[in-house]
């Protein structure tokens, strides 16, 4: 099951996790307040008031936990990687909270007890996620749902094989439709015709229908749909219900009336001051926190490559409505990388350089993008920017691919959170799909939310080439 916050969906199960979670970091700090100090001083005596501590502590860590990933449904570590991932979101959020504690002295709850309390909730968090994953039935969490259609279109769900695109809901059957095409969805999971819709739904414990059929001219059920709703069943499209539970706009299935007619697409001028607000703070922050990283890579270049060599590369890159712009990244790759014109990057390509395999694999290679975010060319999130030469391939190939660009393009996005690095044509038609998921549910919570995902994406590597 799906709950829809600010535009972007979220699996009910992670969210009772989350919030087990965080009534474990809330008190982690009062329990580590009692065993460092006794029930005599605590807590106003020793430490003061508790509760702005709680609230900033579970917060931290809170956001260090999505950081890596580990509220992700596409998370697929076992128990060891697990347990590094949480051990690491602690390390980071007590770094964080000790900076906290210099800035406002009136937090700081003394060393001993901050070990404390990170140590406390480590050990509750993996008892909790342990006890979660053993005690809690899945199941309970999916919605029952009923496909009408049996065909093509209805073995795309059928067809669907993560686990995480399956962690939201359980298919009880299928009923075949008047022009279904195909014999793809299995023959012992179809439902019989001959019974109405209303009464299946009773029989199977249905939550939601999902309107899969492959031509819809032909005996549409108005009335047992209607009644149906009125009974209080969810009914779906099936392009909205696979945009929900995979992440992404399925482009074999889409046609243009679903994205006139369904939700999404907006954007308003307050939305977009303060996320443009938030990218020019943002950046110039993060210009002064990289600027000794950024010299250090501009020397490593100069030393490994000569005093000749240049230190930045300047690509043009198509950017909001396709207005061209210059892509600024530390060179990686040799000077005469593309002498024969423009190439996709491979895995393992022999035109990068020593040093920038490192950057590359870092992703430092990336800082100097900072600049076109404060420009206004990019953003910190949204589609990667292609280069002319393959976006005027694309567009002629691929559907909806111009569609892309009807927002900034960013230094990360949906797409690299889901999608592995990819550089040929079917790969820019999965990672189009994932950007339409951004495009269409575009706000600034689900912008920030893949901001704090990056992290892990940079720290365990995902996708670097």
């Amino acid at each position: 099951m799906a709950i829809r916050i600010f535009q972007h969906y979220w699996h009910l199960h992670l969210a009772l996790l989350a919030v087990i979670e965080g009534v474990i970091f809330f008190f982690s700090p009062y329990v580590a307040a009692l065993l460092r100090f006794g029930s005599e001083d605590w807590p106003d005596d020793a430490l003061g008031p508790m509760l702005p501590r709680g609230i900033v502590f579970a917060c931290v860590l809170f956001i260090s936990m999505a950081a890596m990933g580990l509220y992700n449904s596409r998370q697929r570590s076992r128990l060891a990687g697990l347990i590094a991932r949480v051990a690491a979101s602690l390390i980071g959020g007590g770094m964080f909270i000790t900076i906290l504690f210099y800035v406002f002295p009136q937090l700081h709850i003394g060393r001993g007890a901050l070990l404390l309390s990170l140590v406390i909730a480590f050990g509750g968090s993996v008892i909790a996620r342990i006890l979660f994953d053993t005690l809690v039935d899945e199941d309970l969490f999916k919605r029952r749902v009923l496909i009408y259609g049996s065909g093509r279109r209805a073995a795309s769900i059928a067809r669907l094989r993560r686990r995480s695109d399956r962690r939201g809901f359980m298919v009880v059957g299928y009923v075949p439709a008047e022009g279904d095409e195909g014999i793809d969805v299995p023959e012992l999971e179809k439902l019989p015709t001959s019974v109405d819709l209303m009464t299946l739904c009773e029989q199977h414990r249905v939550d939601e229908i999902v309107v899969a059929m492959d031509d819809r001219r032909r005996s549409f059920p108005m009335d047992q749909l209607l009644e149906c709703r009125l009974d209080g069943v969810e009914i779906l499209e099936l392009v909205t219900f696979l945009e929900r539970e995979t992440g992404k706009v399925r482009l074999d299935l889409l046609n243009p009336s679903w994205m006139i007619f369904s939700e999404g697409f907006g954007r308003g001028r307050i939305h977009d001051t303060l996320e443009r607000g938030f990218d020019i703070v943002a950046s110039l922050l993060l210009l002064v926190v990289a600027a000794p990283i950024m010299v250090l890579t501009a020397l490593a270049i100069k030393i490994s490559e000569g005093p000749k060599a240049t230190i930045f590369y300047r690509q043009v890159r198509v950017g909001q409505y396709g207005r061209p712009f210059r892509l600024l990244k530390f060179r990686s790759m040799r000077e005469d990388a593309e002498k024969d014109g423009a190439q996709w990057a491979t895995k393992n390509d022999s035109r990068v350089t020593k040093i920038g395999a490192f950057i590359r694999l870092t992703r430092i290679d990336e800082l100097p993008q900072i600049l076109n975010v404060l420009r206004g060319e990019m953003s910190f999130v949204g589609p990667r920017p292609e280069r002319p030469e393959f976006v005027e391939q694309l567009e002629e190939r691929i559907p909806y691919y111009r569609e892309r660009h009807t927002i900034k393009p960013g230094i990360t996005g949906w797409a690299q959170l889901c999608y592995p690095y990819g550089s040929s044509e079917q790969d820019a038609t999965e990672k189009l799909q994932y950007d339409l998921f951004y495009v269409k549910n575009h706000s600034l919570l689900f912008y920030l939310a893949i901001l704090v995902q990056t992290v892990e994406v940079i720290l365990w590597r995902k996708g670097a080439r």
